[in-house]
């Protein structure tokens, strides 16, 4: 039961991702994010650039919020973003799909 104006949030088409980002998304399975997810990214002005400090359990979809406010940061601003991730695997695989 997802209120109503967090519904169409929900869907990664609704964040103005431009449509390679979406179908590569779309190929690993992932339409649409948990409420909490859009949540972090409605919170403040995150959007604009102001931190964010969140915490899940393992495998929560951490990783896609980050992902999520670094590409539109990239695309609006046209600047580099630095992302540090924990294992260098899980660094190759984030580079493989954010190319």
């Amino acid at each position: 039961n997802v209120p109503e104006d967090l519904a169409d949030k929900l869907l990664l088409a609704s964040w103005g991702l431009p449509k390679a980002v979406l179908e590569k998304y779309h190929s690993l399975g992932v339409v649409q994010m948990f409420e909490w997810q859009a949540e972090c990214l409605m919170l403040g002005q995150v959007l604009e650039g102001k931190n964010l400090v969140y915490s899940a359990p393992t495998s929560a979809g951490k990783t896609l919020v980050a992902e999520l406010l670094i590409l539109k940061r990239v695309l609006e601003t046209r600047k580099k973003a630095l992302l540090i991730l924990p294992f260098v695997s899980v660094a190759k695989e984030k580079k493989s799909y954010l190319q």
